[in-house]
């Protein structure tokens, strides 16, 4: 398995409609493909453009191609973009980085969903700040699939004891799990942390608390999303291969802080 970035990603920034129209079609295209190749229908997989660092003349850009949902790993940048793209009435975004439990409040303001939940600590604030805004968000919880030290989530066995918590936070809808894989080139490498999460999946759809929705796994990213796919992803986060390289390297986000 080759990640994309040295392979299929592009190597100039998208700076046209045109531009990311075949982008998405070239990411769609190996979506469609992974499905195929693991007997999946294509609707069980939603792209989520990740669009970290690319200014909003460019995601205006991308909007005009298409993209009604997109990613970002830091909450205060996506504020500001949400803040300056109020005029897209129908844009949605996605938390999907590493946040601080003080920052919950500006998640509570605009986010749809919040893909990093973590902690306790987290989940009560960010419940507090949503009853005060008068709004609900969809949640995943963060799993460390492959056990780093550098990476955020909980590990996975210590998943269904948190989420056996999460109920007394009515303003949080869980939806499922996140992770980000062993950065490998490796396939024998990086599959195991998706296998892992398809089992904990099935764990927490069987012993999990009934209010609590376990349907979805967000997992995969540029280079690795078939890979994903083919262990049950139904959300793959795909930035470069959509939007072009990165001024900014990938340690400045993944872990990161917000």
């Amino acid at each position: 398995m080759q990640h994309a970035s040295e392979t299929s990603a592009p190597t100039e920034a998208a700076a046209s409609v045109a531009q990311f129209r075949a982008n998405l079609d070239a990411v769609q295209k190996r979506i469609d493909k992974a499905c195929a190749n693991s007997n999946r229908e294509l609707s069980e997989v939603r792209l989520l453009p990740v669009s970290k660092t690319v200014p909003e003349e460019r995601i205006r850009m991308a909007y005009a191609a298409g993209c009604r949902f997109l990613g970002e790993n830091k909450v205060q940048e996506a504020l500001e973009k949400s803040e300056a793209m109020a005029d897209l009435t129908d844009l949605k975004w996605s938390v999907i980085g590493h946040l601080q439990s003080n920052k919950a409040k500006f998640v509570a303001r605009f986010a749809d969903e919040f893909q990093a939940l973590d902690s306790l600590k987290l989940a009560g604030a960010l419940d507090r700040r949503l009853q005060i805004e008068g709004r609900s968000l969809d949640v995943f919880v963060q799993v460390n699939s492959s056990g780093e030290d550098s990476k955020f989530g909980l590990p996975p066995e210590a998943v269904l004891e948190f989420v056996q918590q999460l109920p007394a936070f009515s303003s949080l809808h869980v939806r499922g799990l996140m992770t980000l894989a062993l950065f490998s080139a490796d396939e024998a490498r990086v599959r195991p942390c998706f296998e892992r999460m398809r089992d904990l999946q099935e764990v927490l759809r069987q012993d999990a608390p009934e209010s609590l929705s376990f349907d979805e796994l967000s997992m995969g990213m540029s280079g690795d999303f078939e890979l994903a796919i083919e262990e049950g992803a139904t959300v793959v986060r795909v930035g470069q291969a959509i939007f072009g390289p990165r001024a900014v390297p990938d340690s400045h986000y993944w872990p990161g802080t917000s």
